[in-house]
């Protein structure tokens, strides 16, 4: 048994049992990657894949129960190479973070400044995505830490830690009839009467927003819908509609030509979580980025909730 058949199954339940993409990803041959499974199947004496001559289907019932202890057993071995690579060159490596647009654009690029000038040997690479990508981007190993409010608690396999929380705003341009509105006096009955410009469904707190209507009983229209803030500004100050947006990604500076109205007495608070994988082994400099993006996490409060069992709440 080794370490390359155990890549090749895995990898090949990752391409949706397609060798020839398996092949690709692995960089070696379609009848190499056979070879490897047939080999490990010979060796365990059970069938992993359920087969219809050369082609695989799925897997079969020990294959299914096999997986798990393959994606540990390489899991493991990742985190023995970055154990020696961490003690032997102690602040150099690549970190890779996992984000959404929000994240990258209002939130991330003074942790990103800070933690360049502390570690000026660390290669940062910044990977950008859905809330849902970024989970599995940082569950197969891809990204080192995922940074997204929505989807992260929802898997069991990564910690999802607490990074800061945050409301919307209402934009809307200067003049239209909410622009001198007291705060206050802004209701979901006024918001509803507008169509709307916000966040696609999964994305920067839409959920909360939307519970909010349907809790007070109202029809409301989204007039036009997307994935981050610079767009939706865009078409509001077009007067295309009322926009609602994460509070972060309201600049007075360069908003000039939109008002911003608090609306945290209309939708729930959002929590932006920082997430990890669970079992994996952290170097030094993931920690350090980590708390400076969320100067509560510290190191040992880190550890104490990757310590902690799968499913467990876990609050600082």
């Amino acid at each position: 048994m080794n370490f390359q058949q155990l890549r090749s199954v895995r990898e090949t339940v990752r391409q949706g049992y397609n060798l020839t993409l398996v092949a690709e990803s692995l960089h070696t041959s379609q009848p190499g990657v056979s070879r490897q499974l047939k080999e490990l199947e010979d060796e365990l004496g059970i069938e992993l894949f359920e087969r219809a001559g050369r082609r695989l289907l799925g897997l079969t019932p020990p294959g299914k129960a096999v997986l798990p202890i393959i994606e540990r057993l390489l899991q493991e071995a990742d985190n023995l190479k970055r154990a020696g690579a961490d003690f032997a060159q102690t602040d150099r490596g690549l970190l890779t973070v996992a984000a959404t647009h929000t994240q990258y654009r209002y939130a991330l690029p003074t942790a990103v400044r800070d933690f360049r000038g502390a570690h000026p040997q660390v290669t940062l690479h910044l990977q950008q995505g859905s809330p849902r990508q970024v989970a599995e981007s940082v569950l197969s190993g891809e990204a080192d830490v995922g940074v997204a409010t929505e989807a992260l608690a929802d898997y069991p396999d990564l910690v999802a830690l607490p990074g800061y929380r945050w409301t919307h705003v209402v934009v809307v341009p200067r003049g239209h009839a909410l622009a001198a509105l007291p705060e206050r006096e802004l209701t979901l009955e006024r918001l509803a009467e507008f169509a709307l410009i916000t966040y696609e469904t999964g994305y920067t707190g839409r959920r909360h927003i939307d519970d909010a209507f349907q809790r007070a009983g109202l029809d409301f229209e989204v007039g036009l819908s997307a994935m981050d803030a610079d767009v939706i500004k865009t078409y509001v100050e077009l007067g295309l509609g009322v926009g609602v947006i994460a509070s972060v990604a309201y600049e007075a500076a360069r908003d000039t030509g939109l008002v911003a109205l608090d609306a945290r007495h209309l939708f729930a608070t959002n929590t932006t979580r920082i997430a990890i994988k669970r079992g994996a082994y952290l170097p030094g400099f993931v920690f350090d980025f980590i708390q400076t993006f969320a100067p509560p996490l510290t190191r040992a409060l880190v550890e104490r909730a990757l310590a902690s069992a799968p499913g467990e709440a876990f609050e600082p």
